[in-house]
């Protein structure tokens, strides 16, 4: 089964999970798709811009808990968004929740509906936002960060455009996003590339710096007693342990 379709208008590629049987988690097969479809992309001189899109009413839940990509398979899916010499443009209009954040923060734009929520959830399973902080860190705004790691709380479209984890928002996302699709499409393929790797620069320089050590932190985490506690409380439906 194909987790991830392609279609392709006018220069623009959009790229769309579809894993709803998992809410677009970011399973092994998710994950080696989305990075095939994105290596294709980067070779055809055809786009000239990439949508990531999903179905259903989650863009993606994070970590598949019952089929969790390796760390590492992450970290490179993740850098290849940010390295990528194309704009690669988010389109949201449902839930993102953890790992499905750190795809959100790797997009060059990102645009969601009103209706659309964030959390960043990892805390209340005993682990942390390590590898998706690689591309996320660099961009949004450390205070509100600071808040919603510590915290798991969830928050809307509107104070995602505020701490830059969203760059746009509205009640029609793809109205919102049209002027953003047509200015690329009107832009030259070298002007974007060379654009994007002054903006991406210092991400890069994030993951270069920092992705061993988070992926190590990330594997200690998962493989902890209180992660495995968490995890088996989030599938069972019920609160941990440390719940008070």
């Amino acid at each position: 089964m194909t987790l991830v379709h392609t279609a392709h208008d006018r220069a623009v590629t959009t790229l769309t999970l579809d894993s709803p049987a998992n809410r677009n988690a970011l399973s092994a097969a998710l994950v080696g798709e989305l990075a095939d479809a994105l290596t294709h992309c980067g070779k055809d001189s055809d786009v000239r811009a990439i949508v990531l899109t999903h179905t259903g009413n989650t863009f993606s839940a994070g970590a598949d808990l019952r089929d969790p990509s390796h760390p590492d398979a992450l970290v490179a899916l993740l850098r290849q968004l940010v390295a990528l010499p194309k704009p690669v443009v988010a389109r949201v209009t449902g839930h993102v929740r953890a790992g499905g954040l750190g795809l959100l923060g790797a997009c060059d734009i990102a645009a969601a509906s009103l209706e659309a929520t964030f959390a960043f959830t990892e805390v209340r399973i005993g682990v942390a936002p390590a590898v998706i902080s690689l591309p996320i860190l660099p961009r949004a705004d450390p205070r509100a960060l600071a808040r919603y790691y510590l915290t798991g709380e969830r928050f809307d479209a509107t104070e995602a455009v505020r701490t830059g984890l969203l760059t746009t928002a509205g009640d029609d996302v793809d109205v919102t996003l049209a002027p953003v699709l047509d200015g690329l499409r009107r832009s030259s393929p070298q002007g974007l590339a060379e654009t994007k790797a002054l903006l991406t620069a210092r991400v890069l320089e994030a993951f270069d710096r920092d992705a061993a050590d988070l992926t190590a932190l990330s594997a200690r985490l998962f493989s902890s007693a209180q992660a495995r506690e968490g995890m088996t409380a989030f599938l069972e439906r019920r609160d941990p342990a440390w719940v008070v």
